[in-house]
């Protein structure tokens, strides 16, 4: 039987305080596949930023050993392709920031756990969900 701290999962909020929106149902993302990026205490990677794929995003990913492209159809994973949302680990978006290979991101369907590691500011910066 799992402990409490074990089930529970972190407030549903995004980035603005607000109910997290859904990121993808198809592909289905999430630490646990349920379209949103939510996340709880065993999501170590903090998998929290809804970003849209980019050819360059992920050939970079790729390159740091985190290969997105490639089916794995034993984990149920068709391979992400350019325009695809997903949900990142906070510090993949932060190190591609960091090196210029960013995806654009939906600021509503990202996790407020996600400012632990990104700033808001930067984030902002490559909405696609933002008048």
């Amino acid at each position: 039987m799992m402990s409490k701290s074990e089930s529970e999962t972190v407030a549903m909020e995004n980035v603005f305080g607000e109910s997290l929106e859904s990121c993808s149902l198809s592909p289905r993302t999430g630490f646990a596949r349920s379209g949103s990026c939510e996340t709880g205490p065993r999501d170590s990677g903090s998998h929290t930023v809804c970003a849209q794929m980019t050819q360059e995003f992920l050939e970079f990913s790729r390159s740091r050993g985190n290969d997105l492209i490639t089916p794995q159809p034993q984990y149920d994973f068709a391979g992400l392709k350019p325009g695809d949302r997903w949900c990142l680990c906070a510090a993949r978006w932060q190190e591609a920031f960091a090196a210029g290979h960013a995806p654009r991101v939906y600021l509503r369907a990202t996790h407020a756990r996600a400012l632990e590691i990104v700033e808001l500011e930067d984030l902002k910066a490559y909405a696609l969900d933002l008048s």
